[in-house]
């Protein structure tokens, strides 16, 4: 019997049906931003919410392929909040792209194991890029997370990284 194919992201067992969507229009074509999320160099230069950098350790984006990140806190607002939660300044992070559908759809599944006692589980999120008037129309939608806070938490540093992406594209942008 056939696979049926990977469509989307699956709720954590403990937030069914729960997610994050985002959205921003962008200056630029889907394949601008399409090599920003799908190479070492681009994410570099966006990835991650302000006041954190992050460091790609692998990135093989094909179905089935694996990507793991460290994602380090270097802003002082930052560095200071994670040290109140009593979590470590860089955590590695890890997972597998379920779909892939150059420049339009990416979808991936990361693992959440770096949460004080928290079981690791995954978070599936799913990106597509859409061409628009005037560029492209980002979307991302992203599982909740075990709880309101850490849902909201995610969100939030979704929502700042997406912002840098935006910045990215088009500060390099002359129009």
């Amino acid at each position: 019997m056939a696979k049926e194919p990977d469509t989307g992201p699956s709720p954590p067992a403990n937030r069914p049906g729960k997610k994050i969507t985002l959205e921003r229009t962008i200056r630029a074509p889907p394949r601008e931003i399409w090599e920003l999320w799908t190479t070492k160099k681009g994410l570099e230069s966006w990835w991650g919410p302000e006041g954190f950098v992050t460091k790609v350790r692998r990135l093989e984006v094909s179905p089935g392929g694996k990507f793991e990140y460290e994602m380090t806190a270097t802003g002082a607002e930052q560095v200071e909040a994670m040290k109140k939660a009593n979590l470590p300044l860089t955590h590695r992070a890890h997972g597998s792209y379920k779909e892939v559908r150059a420049p339009k759809r990416l979808v991936y599944k990361t693992v959440a194991g770096f949460i004080p006692g928290i079981s690791p589980y995954e978070i599936a999120t799913l990106v597509e890029f859409q061409v628009v008037p005037g560029g492209t129309k980002l979307t991302v939608i992203q599982d909740a997370m075990h709880n309101k806070e850490w849902t909201r938490m995610s969100e939030v540093g979704m929502g700042s990284s997406l912002d840098k992406l935006v910045n990215v594209v088009e500060g390099k942008r002359t129009d």
